[in-house]
């Protein structure tokens, strides 16, 4: 889902395209879903802060650009409430998000 921006023809996405880059190429190298584990080591290689990481992947998934499985491999909908919920001191830490644990993969279309 992107919004537009009146006077431009560009639609904007309502995520971060660059850590979605990331993300992606990731997913390709590795040929799998990718984790939380996943996202911590590109966090810390790329000097990337993980709650903006993490931001990024609920809201691809909330937007049907991303899915989420969890531990069982089971799809997951994702609220935008369930999300808002997570926000509790303003920023995503580890705690917030350890029930994520599961996989994380781009939709192909």
């Amino acid at each position: 889902m992107t919004d537009k921006i009146p006077g431009l023809n560009e639609a904007i996405p309502k995520w971060d395209v660059a850590l979605e880059a990331l993300a992606r190429n990731e997913y390709q190298q590795k040929g799998a879903a990718l984790r939380i584990d996943d996202f911590t080591r590109l966090s810390k290689d790329h000097v990337i802060r993980f709650d903006d990481i993490m931001v990024t992947l609920f809201e691809l998934v909330l937007q049907g650009e991303w899915r989420y499985e969890d531990d069982e491999r089971t799809l997951k909908v994702l609220t935008r409430d369930e999300i808002n919920h997570l926000y509790v001191n303003g920023r995503l830490s580890d705690r917030d998000v350890r029930h994520y644990t599961g996989y994380w993969s781009p939709i192909h279309r």
